[in-house]
């Protein structure tokens, strides 16, 4: 992304958004709604209950946070895949093919959609409240845990979505299969792993690694141990899962645009 060529590119996207300031305010709005509605949820649920998964409600909303923070950033990179299917039917995709660019990152940079800092604003603020309230042993460790988990997760969700969509490659109309791992992940890390069958903890931890985006670093900000029984050292293994989780997602990725042979004449 920091190739010359994207950056005039990127400026012209943001520079056209910004260009009608009410019309960008209302999509931010519209943007920060729908995770908010998530945040409904959660109030909604601790109306009636005191604890959720053996989590208080600002433990939950402190995982609500990040994970929110989190899916807005990769959401705003990569985001944009979602209309992997249509490039591929209408064969826009050959054009970026001939190119002597990647073109997953032509892709990325296609349509950059500022409106999508929304979430990320919503999870900023909730995260701002709760670090008022939460009971947290101040250290240079938790500072930085909490800076750098948005980021590992953004890196993560990322992962999922670029993973997920490359199925597009093989299938016709795979953005709905797409969709209920990308967004459905945006429910699933807002979540203590805790309030999940068995047989759905192990997927999320071992096989689609969203409870790395929020639940694991959480249990360390916290100081908790993970009621699941885990070692203590999964609590931190955040930046590991996402560098295997970005691997994954380039090695599959790579697999899928050999496999492509065009749009047909």
């Amino acid at each position: 992304m920091a190739d010359p060529v994207y950056r005039p590119l990127l400026a012209s996207r943001v520079r056209g958004q910004l260009a009608y300031p009410l019309s960008f305010g209302l999509d931010v709005l519209a943007q920060a709604m729908g995770q908010a509605i998530e945040l409904v949820v959660i109030l909604v649920l601790f109306s009636r209950v005191t604890s959720l998964g053996g989590f208080s409600a600002d433990e939950v909303l402190l995982i609500y946070a990040l994970a929110g923070i989190s899916f807005g950033l990769a959401d705003l990179v990569v985001g944009q895949l979602d209309e992997l299917p249509r490039w591929i039917r209408t064969g826009e995709l050959d054009v970026l093919l001939v190119r002597p660019l990647p073109v997953l990152a032509q892709l990325v940079t296609a349509d950059l959609q500022l409106r999508r800092l929304g979430r990320v604003l919503v999870g900023l603020l909730v995260l701002g409240v709760v670090l008022t309230k939460a009971t947290i042993a101040w250290s240079p460790l938790i500072v930085a845990l909490l800076v750098v988990t948005p980021l590992f997760g953004a890196v993560i969700i990322g992962a999922i979505w670029v993973a997920t969509c490359a199925v597009s490659f093989w299938v016709i109309e795979g953005r709905e299969l797409a969709n209920a791992f990308t967004y459905g992940s945006s429910l699933s890390t807002a979540y203590p792993l805790t309030v999940f069958a068995p047989w759905l903890r192990r997927l999320l931890t071992f096989v689609v690694p969203a409870a790395f985006v929020a639940y694991y670093p959480v249990l360390a900000i916290l100081g908790r141990p993970d009621p699941l029984g885990l070692p203590a050292g999964v609590r931190y293994a955040a930046p590991l899962v996402a560098l295997a989780a970005a691997a994954v997602a380039a090695l599959i990725w790579r697999a899928a645009v050999r496999h492509y042979q065009g749009a047909g004449s």
